[in-house]
């Protein structure tokens, strides 16, 4: 398992979600910025859920272990991709986090190298490569 490493606030390896909240918790979450406890609605949400993260650390770690998970930031490049091929490897990418097919990797060569793919969280790769490689995808 790699080690933990994540993006704080805003970046491009962010992805934007959406939540309902009920008015109440809206409120009040708009007098703790008011009150200068948070710059933001956004600031808050995401430190709340880092300290929910934070609450299960122990818990997440077994899990991601149990699964064979990466944790974090995994990118596959090119080279990685042909030492596979070359070694006659097939890649089971298993990321918590976000895993990233390099630009350069073509739909041949994934397919010749990549088995399967489970990613909880963001998977960045071309169009094209995600369509080859997309009944592997799981």
């Amino acid at each position: 398992m790699t080690e933990r490493a994540e993006p704080r606030g805003r970046s491009s390896e962010s992805e934007k979600i959406t939540l309902n909240l009920g008015f109440v918790d809206l409120g009040q979450i708009d007098l703790l910025v008011r009150e200068g406890f948070y710059a933001n609605r956004s600031d808050f949400i995401r430190t709340a859920i880092r300290n929910q993260i934070d609450r299960h650390a122990d818990a997440l770690n077994r899990s991601a272990a149990h699964h064979g998970f990466d944790l974090g930031l995994r990118r596959y490049d090119r080279a990685e991709l042909e030492a596979a091929r070359a070694a006659g490897r097939r890649l089971r990418i298993r990321v918590l986090g976000l895993a990233t097919i390099a630009a350069d990797v073509d739909p041949d060569l994934a397919l010749a190298t990549v088995e399967s793919v489970v990613v909880l969280g963001s998977f960045v790769a071309s169009p094209e490569v995600k369509a080859a490689l997309g009944d592997r995808i799981h």
